[in-house]
Parts: structure tokens; C-alpha cells; sequence
């Protein structure tokens, strides 16, 4: 909740009673989205500019959340309606649902933040079988009277009465096929007055009740409609994708109708002070004449571009055009705005930060800093680290000689290949298979919101840039292509047909491309993004469109590093990764994992010193992995001169160097029957039942195989001071950090520190070289980070594991969880987001801030980083901020993310909400 202090506002443990529930529009503004919602506050704000908006109220989020805890609304909510519904009367001098000249309202949701499509609007109440006849006349246009009429039995039906929509859509379907017309404009009167007939048969056999005559009913049912909305599945569904919180509320917003279904002269649409699909200026968006508005969003009826909107009505278009200036400079920031125009007149029906894809981003904040609108800190705030992962993701490759079967409109941007699939349930269900799938509608509606997560991509044949599907697909970062007209999409039968004649069935390879437009057969290649090419120093900033975006990367990346206090590291186990980690531009490396040396053609090396029976043939084993290890260090620390190297000693169990059991009794067995030499098998196989552990990640690993086996830790400190100790003969600046993994007591670190300390001496006395070689230790067990003051004594620095942490934390293996129940809790809303993805704050993270502040106590100088997965994600890098780590370590590919995000972290108290 906000801190509003208004005693209007509902404050925690304050009775509802006395409470002001119902804002009239000229009573708010924008700084109250938690009280009055986002649409509601910008209404408000809209008014206050002097804007033309019809008149109307807001009801208020907290009556909302008094109404969902209680399941009633509050007791003086009515009284209050009530008010305001005869101030609205009296301003527009006619009552709600008179026979004569009847007054019309919306009732709209409006959540502080945007959530298109999710919860629910009726449109038209008021409307009655008398009342028609008053608007027919009051308008002299019968047809629109009897058309605005079946709307609202239709909106009502589904939102209001839980009423199947198809029924509705079926009949108008059949009447449009007995007129012999393609599209609802071509019903006449006559027709439209039978479809109201069939309308209100349909809900009185569905709802087992007639449709309601009485105006005030109609509000109150549709008001009690909205609340209920904002917890239907797909609402729900939408809020954890999005990672917006549950106990919000929606707010409701009753407005006087404008109408854009009123003839040629009339109109509904959709506007963006800037292309949300590329952040470049100019006109955008779509309208669509006689229409409402629902048209526009649903993609039902195909839009005309907005600029065409100057030919149509010139005054309206150049109104439209000096108010979306006006907006953009107030709010500082892309707008997009709802109008319609009644007969020439033009009502703004909505405005809001528009939702815009990851490149629109960063172009549009660098922008804004350059008309001086923002700031750099407030640049910061309009870009994501999860919307430059997405600029990461590899593109098209434009040379491929594959020619593209239709083009629809470049929607949200990137390359999506998958089996085409005609369903959102089929797309949930192969996705969960393994396959990459793109969803194929003829439009989608909120009801496929769960196959548009689970698609790669989405491509629609009807719709705009302002369709459902887009404004979706752009707020997910999902591969967008809509309207592609010349494709047939049969849902029924489960195809598409493409020009030429060829089908489509499901199950075909199709690819999109969501910043061309195109569609092809097949699946095309692709080639790295110029984001990631610019960041491994192959792309300049230059004059395509392109490099623009790279340009704007470059300097919202720029801004970043200046403003961020944290730095950056990568785990990398090679030269290689080490090396594309430092272009990316890592500060050094926060993990080594020093197992991944190990592997391959070493394993046997490990497989002796598991196997070895007598302190000589361990120590043999070890004199011959210790020059291995050497070289391996030696190429680590050359590729990252001059920056820290964390190398963390041996860490997972032995077992995982020796074969699978089942393979290894396999071959036992067969060599037994053959009567074949089998010995080594043997002798491992006894090894693998000798180390076999009921749970391997809390056994012998980490710190406690230091102990057990003798020599292990020491050779991996040797072969690490003598590595340092070449580098700096030839000059060089190694600066080698050596990590003691899963310490849970200090007396554990005491005894390894003990001894890396005296081979460290020894390297320094055989080589001649004072080494400053640091030893620290991983926080990754409870107990280690309840005693982290003790520990700190011992250590020269914590690198958090949060992996281990969260498991241990939460008591689960996440190989296991992660496959098993996961799913279940995410949906159930136990978990918003998964706590090995974005740290658990409440718990592993108060871990974290304990363990940091006992550290500091211990070692004021105590430096601090974090290892985990976690430190490549958004959220977790803010997180680490606030609780004074010095740095964060991620794979390579993450690291300019985590850069964004602590610059983000370092310049957030400018920031403000941008969903």
C-alpha cells in the first residue's frame, strides 16, 4: 500500500466505517494509483490537465479489498454511489436509463498497475428494452441503439452472469451468415433487434433469469462483476507472471458513455506518443470508425494506421495530436491513450505509461534524457535487466534464402520457432512436453493467457499494434506478429492456410519474426544479436536501426557504471569464459569451480586417488593432477591479470567422478558372464557402494573432504600459489583468492587455513615471490551465516553460495523439488516466483543481512560478494545492494545484466513504478 496519508485512505487497522469510498474524477489525481487505481488516477490527472474526459467516479481499491475479505461491499459504498450517480445525473441532465434520454455509463476495472485484458468492463449500462427506443430517437440512428443494446447484453451476459461467450458470438455469427455479411457494421436495425431477442433468450436459459430492466442493477451487478474479476484464474495467472502483488485490488471506474459507433463521423482508438514496438517518434496506434472500443483491443475488426485519422477528421486528428504532446511531456515518458470521437467530438478515455518492448526501452529513456525531460537516474528506472536479457536473445539471420509465407504487423520483437498449435490448452501441454510451440489464433482474448506464456511467440491474422495480443506479448517480452491477414486460420480444424494454397497443420514448423512482421514455413536460422556482439566488441554505434539500439545500450550501460557501487564478477572455471566474462565486462572472478578441472580426459587421474589403498599411491595421484591444476590456473589468472580470482577448492562429492552404479554393475556382470578381466570395474564399483550416501549434497563435500582425505585441499593450494608465483615472474598482476567451500564451523576453516597458509609459505621460499594470496570462504549452511562473526575471524572474505543456502534453508533439493511441486506452489501462489530464481528476502535473505552484519562487526574490512545463480538475477542484484555486499558473481552472458540492475540499485530512490 502507499503511504498516503489522506484520512480518506483506509490505513492499516482503521475501520472502514466514515471512510470515503468513491472519488468523483475531479477529486483525484495521478499520485493516488493505490487508492483510485491506475486508470482511475489518470482519469482523475486527465481531468485536472482540462482534457476532455467524460464525466464519471471512481469506487476506491480498498473498497474492493473490503468487499473480496467480507464478501459484501461496504455498508456505506451504496450511499456514496448513490451521490455521485445524481451528481453525474445532474451534470449531464439526464438520469442513468431513463425511457427518453437516457444517461449511459461504463463500468471499468483499473488496477494501479496495467493489466490489459485481465478483469473485466461492461459497457452501455443503462441500456433497457424502453430505454433503446429514447437512444434511438435521442441519436436518430436506430441501428446504433439496437447494436449499443446487444453489446451490453452481451458484455453482461459473459462478465456479469458467468455466461459462456461463444453462444453470443455463435448467434451473431448465424445472423451475420443469414444477411449474407462478413463483418457486425453490415447488420441493419431490424437484424440487430432479433439478435437482442436471441441475446436475452440465451441468458434466461443460462442464468435461469431474465435480463435486468432496472438501470441501477445493472451498475450494481457489473461494480460487484469487476471486484470479483480480480481474482479469476487468468487475472491471478497474469499477476505472478508479472510479479505483481495479490492483495492490490482493483478499483472501479463508472463513466458517462461517449459513443464511436455513432456513424462515419464517429470512432474509437488507440494512441502512442511514441512506436511501442521500436521507440522511434512520430504518429501510432490504430482507429477504427463506428466502432467501440472493445473492436479496437479484440482485433476482431481490422484498424486503419492512426495517421490516417488526419483524412478522416482533421480537426479530431490535430486535437488528438496536441493533447498526446501535452501527456508526454507531463508524465516524462511514452503514453498510451484510449479516445473516441462522437460525432466529431473527441473524449480521452484512458492514458498510462505505455508497455513497450525491451529495445523501445532503452531507445525511448536515452530520448527522453536528451530532450531533457529525465534525468540519468530516472533513465535507469525505464530500463530492466530482464529487457536487456531479452535484446541478448539471437535474431533472424537476414541472409537466409528462405522466403517468408505472409507479414503480418511487427507487434513485440525477437525470433520465435516452434510447432505451430491452434489452442492455448495444446500450447500448455507441449510446452510442458519439452516442445517449443508458437500459439496461432485468429485473435487471442484473456482466456489464452496461459498458451501465450507457454509459446514462443504469438501470431494472430486479425488485430494491430494495439490488440490484445500485442499489448500481451509486449509486456511479456514475448515474439509478436499480428494482423497477418493473408494467413487463414482455422482453429476448428486445427490449421492455417497461407497464400498459395499451402496448409499448415499443427505440428508444423513455423517461424516469426516479431520486428519484421514475417512469417515462414519451416524454421529459420539465427545469428547473435548486435547487443551481444557490441558487448564481445564486434559492433559500433553507426546509422542503421540497429546500431541505434546498440548506441542506446551503450549508454544507458554507461550511465549504470557510473552510478552503481557494486561490481561485477563472473564464475568461470576457463581462460575462455574468463576472457568473454572480461569483454562483457566482469571486474574479476567470483567463482572458479575447480571440479569442472576434473573432468573429462582426468577423470581417471580422480578415479586412482578415490581408489587408492595406501597414503603412496594417493600422494601419487595428487604429484600427478597437481601440474594439471598448475596450468589450469596459470591460463585462469593470465586472462584476468589484474582483477581478483575466487578459486573455490574441490566442492561436490567424490561420487560424482566415479561412472553411474547402474552402468558400472551392468558391466561387471557382463564381463562376469563372459569370464572377461573385470578388476578396475570391481574395485570402482566397490568404491561407488563405499561412498554411496542416502543424500550426497549434505554428505562428505566441501570443506569436510579437505579433512577427510589428506593432500586433496593442499595440492589445489599449491598448484594455485605456484601459478601466482609464475604469473608474477613474468610480471604479471594475479590477484588469486582461495575459497574454503560449505564451512559450517570455524574451526573447520582454522585447520585448511592452517595448512594452505604453510604451502603458501613454502611456494613463497621454493619461487622467491611474497604472494598475497587471501582466504575466505563460502556462507552456503545456516549455521555457517549464524555464526559468521566466529567465522569472520578466520576469513578474510564471504562469497554467499545461495544455491546450497536456499536448499538448506528451505530444506528441499532443488533437482528434486524444482521437477516434483514447484509448479503446484507457484500456482497455488505459495511461491510469486521460485527462490532458487529471485532470492527468498524473508528468509535466506535475513541469513544474508545477519551474516553481513556479524561478519563487519568481527572484520570491519571484510569483503563480501555472492556466488549463486542469484546474483545474475534482477531483483536478488537490488537486494545485495541494499544489504552492503561489494560485488555480485554471474555467468558471462549475465554480467551486463547485473551491471544494469546495480546501477538500477544505486540510482533507485529517483526511480519510480514502471511495470
Amino acid at each position: 500500500m502507499s503511504e498516503n496519508k489522506d484520512p480518506h485512505v483506509v490505513q492499516p487497522g482503521n475501520s472502514v466505517e466514515g471512510v470515503k469510498f468513491v472519488y468523483d474524477f475531479t477529486e483525484g489525481n495521478k499520485d493516488l494509483k493505490d487508492l483510485l487505481g491506475g486508470k482511475g488516477a489518470n482519469l482523475a490527472e486527465m481531468t485536472n490537465l482540462g482534457l476532455p474526459v467524460p464525466p464519471g467516479f471512481t469506487i476506491t481499491t480498498e473498497a474492493c479489498k473490503t468487499y473480496l475479505d467480507s464478501g459484501e461491499e461496504p455498508a456505506a459504498l451504496r450511499d456514496e454511489v448513490s451521490a455521485h450517480l445524481t451528481a453525474l445525473e445532474a451534470s449531464m441532465g439526464k438520469k442513468l436509463g431513463q425511457a427518453d434520454d437516457p444517461l449511459l455509463v461504463s463500468v471499468r476495472s483499473g488496477a494501479k498497475f496495467s493489466m490489459p485484458g485481465m478483469m473485466d468492463t461492461v459497457l452501455n449500462i443503462g441500456l433497457s428494452d424502453k430505454s433503446v427506443q429514447g437512444l434511438a430517437r435521442q441519436a436518430g440512428d436506430e441501428r446504433f441503439a439496437w447494436d449499443s443494446y446487444r453489446r451490453l447484453i452481451q458484455m453482461f451476459g459473459k462478465t456479469v452472469l458467468g455466461i459462456e461467450g461463444e453462444l453470443f458470438e455463435d448467434a451473431l455469427d448465424a445472423a451475420k451468415t443469414a444477411k449474407k455479411v462478413t463483418v457486425d457494421t453490415e447488420l441493419e436495425a431490424a437484424d440487430l433487434k432479433k439478435l437482442v431477442t436471441k441475446f436475452k433468450k440465451i441468458v434466461k436459459t443460462e442464468a435461469g433469469r431474465d435480463f435486468p430492466q432496472d438501470p441501477r442493477e445493472q451498475m450494481d451487478l457489473a461494480i460487484h462483476a469487476v471486484f470479483d474479476s480480480w481474482n479469476t484464474d487468468r487475472a491471478k495467472l497474469y499477476r505472478r507472471q508479472e510479479r505483481i502483488p495479490g492483495d492490490l485490488g482493483t478499483a472501479v471506474n463508472v463513466c458517462s458513455m461517449v459513443f464511436g459507433n455513432l456513424g462515419p463521423d464517429s470512432g474509437t482508438g488507440v494512441a502512442f506518443t511514441r512506436d511501442p514496438a521500436s521507440g522511434h517518434q512520430g504518429v501510432y496506434g490504430d482507429y477504427l470508425q463506428n466502432a467501440q472500443g472493445e473492436d479496437v483491443v479484440a482485433g476482431i475488426r481490422n484498424t486503419v494506421p492512426l495517421a490516417e485519422l488526419e483524412q478522416i477528421d482533421k480537426k479530431s486528428y490535430d486535437q488528438l495530436m496536441q493533447i498526446m504532446e501535452t501527456l508526454e511531456n507531463h508524465y516524462k515518458d511514452l503514453c498510451d491513450i484510449e479516445f473516441t470521437i462522437e460525432r466529431g467530438q473527441l473524449w480521452m478515455l484512458q492514458t498510462r505509461v505505455g508497455k513497450r518492448t525491451a529495445g523501445a526501452a532503452f531507445r525511448i529513456a536515452t530520448q527522453l534524457v536528451d530532450q531533457g525531460l529525465i534525468d540519468e537516474a530516472e533513465a535507469l528506472q525505464r530500463v530492466t535487466g530482464a529487457q536487456l536479457a531479452q535484446l541478448m536473445f539471437p535474431k533472424f539471420d537476414e541472409d537466409a534464402k528462405v522466403a517468408p509465407v505472409g507479414r503480418g504487423i511487427a507487434a513485440s520483437p525477437g525470433a520465435a520457432v516452434g510447432k505451430a498449435v491452434f489452442d492455448s490448452y495444446t500450447a500448455v501441454k507441449w510446452s510442458r512436453s519439452g516442445e517449443k510451440v508458437i500459439l496461432v489464433r485468429r485473435e487471442t482474448n484473456p482466456d489464452d493467457l496461459d498458451g501465450m506464456i507457454a509459446a514462443e511467440g504469438i501470431l494472430t491474422s486479425r488485430g494491430g499494434k494495439t490488440s490484445h495480443a500485442a499489448v500481451v506479448a509486449r509486456g511479456m517480452g514475448k515474439t509478436c506478429v499480428c494482423g497477418a491477414e493473408e494467413l487463414e486460420v482455422d482453429t476448428k480444424r486445427r490449421r492455417m492456410t497461407v497464400p498459395g494454397g499451402r496448409v499448415v497443420e499443427e505440428g508444423d514448423l513455423i517461424s516469426i519474426d516479431g520486428s519484421s512482421g514475417k512469417v515462414y514455413l519451416g524454421e529459420v536460422p539465427v545469428v547473435p544479436s548486435p547487443v551481444v556482439e557490441y558487448f564481445e566488441g564486434r559492433m559500433h554505434a553507426g546509422a542503421n536501426d540497429a546500431d541505434e539500439l546498440v548506441e542506446a545500450v551503450h549508454r544507458i550501460m554507461a550511465f549504470a557504471d557510473r552510478k552503481r557501487r557494486l561490481r561485477v564478477r563472473a564464475n568461470a572455471d576457463n581462460a575462455e569464459d574468463a576472457l568473454r566474462a572480461r569483454r562483457f565486462g566482469a571486474q574479476g572472478i567470483g567463482l572458479c569451480r575447480t571440479e569442472h578441472m576434473f573432468l573429462g580426459d582426468r577423470r581417471g587421474l580422480v578415479e586412482r586417488l578415490i581408489l587408492a589403498d595406501t597414503e603412496t599411491e594417493r600422494e601419487e595421484s595428487l604429484r600427478e593432477l597437481l601440474p594439471l591444476q598448475r596450468q589450469d590456473f596459470v591460463e585462469l589468472f593470465s586472462a584476468m591479470d589484474g582483477l581478483p580470482v575466487t578459486v573455490r577448492l574441490l566442492d561436490p562429492p567424490l561420487h560424482e567422478f566415479l561412472p553411474d552404479i547402474t552402468e558400472l554393475s551392468v558391466r561387471v556382470a557382463l564381463a562376469e558372464s563372459r569370464q572377461e578381466p573385470h578388476e578396475n570395474d570391481l574395485r570402482l564399483l566397490q568404491a561407488v557402494h563405499r561412498l554411496h550416501e542416502q543424500n550426497p549434497m549434505l554428505g562428505l563435500r566441501g570443506v569436510r573432504l579437505g579433512l577427510v582425505i589428506p593432500g586433496l585441499f593442499t595440492m589445489q593450494v599449491r598448484a594455485i600459489a605456484e601459478a601466482a608465483a609464475e604469473r608474477k615472474n613474468a610480471k604479471c598482476d594475479p590477484r588469486a583468492e582461495i575459497m574454503i567451500p560449505l564451512v559450517g564451523t570455524v574451526q573447520e576453516l582454522e585447520i585448511v587455513r592452517e595448512e594452505a597458509d604453510q604451502v603458501i609459505a613454502e611456494v613463497e621460499a621454493a619461487t622467491g615471490v611474497s604472494l598475497k594470496l587471501s582466504i575466505g570462504t563460502m556462507i552456503e549452511l545456516p549455521r555457517a551465516a549464524l555464526t559468521a562473526g566466529q567465522i569472520a575471524e578466520a576469513a578474510e572474505f564471504f562469497s554467499f553460495g545461495t544455491n546450497d543456502l536456499t536448499q538448506t534453508v528451505w530444506g528441499f533439493s532443488r533437482d528434486d523439488v524444482e521437477a516434483s511441486f514447484f509448479t503446484a506452489y507457484l500456482e497455488k501462489g505459495i511461491f510469486g516466483v521460485s527462490p532458487f530464481e529471485t532470492i527468498d528476502r524473508d528468509g535466506v535473505g535475513s541469513l544474508v543481512k545477519l551474516a553481513v552484519e556479524a561478519g563487519r562487526a568481527t572484520r570491519p574490512d571484510l569483503k563480501l560478494g555472492v556466488c549463486g545463480e542469484h546474483g545474475g538475477d534482477p531483483e536478488s542484484v537490488h537486494f545485495f545492494h541494499e544489504v552492503g555486499l561489494d560485488y555480485v558473481s554471474c555467468s558471462p552472458f549475465r554480467i551486463p545484466v547485473a551491471r544494469l540492475e546495480a546501477g538500477r540499485a544505486a540510482s533507485s530512490s529517483t526511480g519510480s513504478d514502471h511495470r
